[in-house]
């Protein structure tokens, strides 16, 4: 599945979960986060490709990327961004932002942005918090982010994940494995295989 596919069916798989979603706003979802704070992190996937775009349109001409996949990006980011107390306050706010309709903000922010990701060139830099990437490479993070938290969310509000979505999680398994160590790889097989178990607090991001 190339990254603006992915990108744009999580998009709007996201859309069709936020009827649910506002009579559920204090209920607890993933870790400290209720779901307004969940909606609001998973909502962080427009608000940084809009960002980024905007940061990289006023960047020097000829700027080019620091970062060339989505792996390295995670990577990098779990050096500089992954502070787990900043995570949950970024969500946090993102949730309060949304405001009184949180469904409603939401929509109109994923029509608004994918809007801007199809009328945008592959090749256009993003100037994310850990270096320039092109378009094409940064946006398979924030499908991956779409995937997974749209999961999230429907778990927590209780609706199914459809089977046209399953291409979707694959791509998602498929980056997992980019990103994940040696020694995470290794853990991940001999636990899809049966041989151990997960520790609770494993992730690879």
């Amino acid at each position: 599945m190339d990254s603006r596919t992915w990108f744009d069916s999580s998009a709007q798989w996201l859309r069709t979960l936020l009827p649910a979603v506002n009579g559920r706003l204090d209920v607890p979802a993933l870790g400290e986060w209720d779901v307004r704070a969940l909606l609001g992190h998973t909502c962080r996937a427009f608000i940084t490709v809009e960002r980024y775009l905007s940061a990289g349109a006023d960047a020097p001409p000829n700027t080019q990327p620091d970062l060339d996949s989505a792996e390295d990006y995670f990577r990098a980011a779990a050096a500089s961004l992954s502070d787990p107390q900043r995570v949950t306050q970024r969500g946090n706010d993102a949730g309060r932002d949304l405001g009184d309709d949180p469904a409603a903000s939401a929509e109109a922010m994923i029509l608004r942005v994918c809007s801007l990701v199809a009328r945008t060139p592959d090749h256009a830099i993003v100037m994310t918090p850990v270096g320039a990437m092109q378009l094409d490479a940064y946006l398979p993070t924030r499908a991956f982010e779409l995937t997974v938290h749209g999961i999230d969310l429907a778990v927590v509000t209780k609706q199914q994940v459809p089977e046209h979505l399953h291409q979707n999680i694959s791509s998602a398994i498929a980056l997992s494995s980019l990103i994940a160590t040696p020694e995470q790889s290794l853990r991940l097989l001999r636990t899809i295989t049966g041989r151990e178990e997960l520790p609770p607090d494993f992730t690879i991001i």
